[in-house]
């Protein structure tokens, strides 16, 4: 499938951000994302959704997830960016090296896909040594420690 097969769908962060994520369309609104959201939680890489336009001619808009891709996602914030340091394009190659990939939206902002076959906690635990500035995005801080939700913790 190339570009040209794709369309944007619009998905909105917490605080009303608007991102649009190429995807690609399965029919009866389900649409596949080829991209992590930057502002969006609780979708990743690859996930199935269902998105309808509000006008004619729109954007199709997010409703909700309907297939996990088993892709997890991670947002990182690089001081300085890879551009500016070796120590961050470092810490990038290393997260290539233990299996995850990642997008930028800008060169210090980062969208972290880890998929289904990279242990979640071996890349939160690095992450953590190295004292850089993250966040769960999918799933999310408070599904992964159970908090607030009256669940165990995702594992």
């Amino acid at each position: 499938m190339s570009d040209v097969d794709m369309v944007k769908v619009e998905l909105q962060g917490p605080d009303g951000e608007v991102e649009t994520l190429w995807a690609t369309p399965l029919g009866n609104d389900r649409y596949r994302l080829e991209n992590s959201p930057f502002w969006a939680y609780g979708v990743s890489y690859k996930d199935v959704i269902e998105a309808r336009p509000l006008d004619e001619g729109g954007f199709p808009v997010f409703v909700r997830r309907l297939e996990r891709s088993g892709n997890r996602t991670l947002r990182l914030i690089l001081k300085p960016s890879a551009r500016e340091s070796a120590d961050s394009q470092g810490l990038l190659d290393r997260l290539v090296a233990l299996g995850c990939s990642y997008e930028g939206m800008n060169p210090a902002y980062l969208a972290i896909n880890v998929p289904g076959t990279v242990d979640l906690e071996t890349i939160t635990t690095f992450l953590t040594q190295i004292d850089r500035q993250w966040e769960y995005v999918d799933p999310t801080y408070a599904e992964v420690h159970g908090e607030g939700t009256g669940e165990s913790p995702v594992t």
